[in-house]
């Protein structure tokens, strides 16, 4: 067997699928890629026995081409399938190494015929994703937490992540169904699509039934197995009445929380936000080490002066996974959840970040 493709294009697509391998595989053979060609295309697969991704390749003959200012040049790969060698030539030079029998690599679960399926806009499935990665769990007692939960109902397609702490909920109001359905897309093949998808143009066609999804991108295709379980109730946790509203330049408090953090105690993390008319003053102490630290900066609000303990970590998380100049932090008292939301929503989406307090000591 011979082919010849591009050293770039091979080697970008080898980057994004080695993702997928495991430093320590059950089977040998999954520490490998599989190579295939088929009606003329090289089709490359990854898989760790739960996630597979599969990508495609034109084979050229003559790809000598400039790539941002770097020249690259074909590669040819000669298979000895006898001997189980592969001898790999380039312009300067060649190297050999072991091949393995592709029929021994594991076939990769496969969608019921009744599946359920969603298209969704690449920009949109990437930023939601990208937005909700951050909020998930990693808890072996509820494992349902350690993925994306995507609810399609009849009124818009929710994508949810949360740890118990913080909670992401993104509506994506234009795609919706008559039949609801749902699945918990695991972190994995989560941090995968948010490597792969990028400013790809087109629509993701997601197919998914009880236990498997298959994720159907421009440049290939993710097959997973999903999370099995049952999703808490994301809508019972969402505070529906937080009266004082809080509206602050994004940046500009991200900036203030990443300078006071460090006073802030180890152990706890805790940043003290007391809000007044016109001003937010952040607080920060650790006494074991005689550490304070305070700083105020000028905002809009029409509630009571209230003082509420967030976690500044998981606060500069939150801060960090917008992309708008102005948020608003939606507040009732010292013991509820917050809610920090854009001061000018995506369109066509609602999203909504929530943070659960800390018990401060007035």
């Amino acid at each position: 067997m011979r082919f010849t493709v591009s050293s770039t294009a091979l080697g970008n697509r080898l980057s994004a699928l080695s993702k997928v391998i495991n430093s320590k595989n059950s089977l040998p053979i999954l520490g490998d890629f599989l190579f295939e060609i088929i009606e003329g295309k090289l089709h490359l697969t990854a898989s760790d026995s739960e996630v597979t991704m599969k990508t495609i390749l034109v084979g050229n003959h003559d790809l000598l081409e400039a790539v941002k200012g770097i020249s690259e040049q074909p590669i040819s790969f000669v298979v000895d399938q006898e001997q189980n060698i592969a001898k790999i030539n380039y312009q300067n030079g060649m190297f050999s190494l072991p091949v393995e029998n592709a029929d021994e690599y594991p076939v990769s679960q496969q969608v019921g015929e009744q599946a359920t399926v969603v298209s969704i806009p690449t920009n949109v499935l990437f930023e939601n994703v990208n937005r909700s990665l951050f909020a998930t769990a990693q808890d072996e007692l509820r494992p349902v937490m350690n993925g994306i939960y995507f609810d399609l109902t009849p009124e818009c397609l929710s994508i949810v992540a949360s740890d118990g702490h913080k909670l992401v909920r993104n509506k994506v109001l234009n795609i919706r169904s008559e039949q609801p359905a749902s699945f918990i897309l695991p972190k994995k093949p989560a941090s995968l699509l948010k490597g792969v998808l990028g400013k790809q143009g087109g629509d993701v066609v997601i197919r998914f039934d009880e236990r498997n999804a298959e994720i159907i991108f421009e440049d290939g295709i993710i097959i997973c197995r999903l999370i099995e379980g049952r999703y808490p109730n994301y809508n019972s946790v969402t505070p529906q009445s937080n009266p004082n509203m809080l509206t602050v330049d994004r940046a500009g408090l991200l900036a203030a929380l990443r300078r006071v953090q460090p006073f802030s105690s180890e152990s706890s993390n805790l940043i003290r936000f007391h809000v007044e008319s016109g001003l937010l003053q952040l607080d920060a102490e650790d006494y074991d080490f005689s550490k304070t630290a305070t700083e105020r900066m000028s905002c809009d609000y029409n509630g009571m002066p209230l003082s509420i303990g967030f976690k500044g970590s998981s606060f500069i998380e939150i801060l960090s996974n917008f992309e708008c100049g102005e948020v608003i932090i939606q507040l009732a008292d010292s013991s509820r959840a917050g809610l920090v939301v854009p001061a000018e929503q995506p369109a066509e989406q609602d999203v909504l970040m929530l943070m659960m307090p800390m018990l401060i000591n007035d």
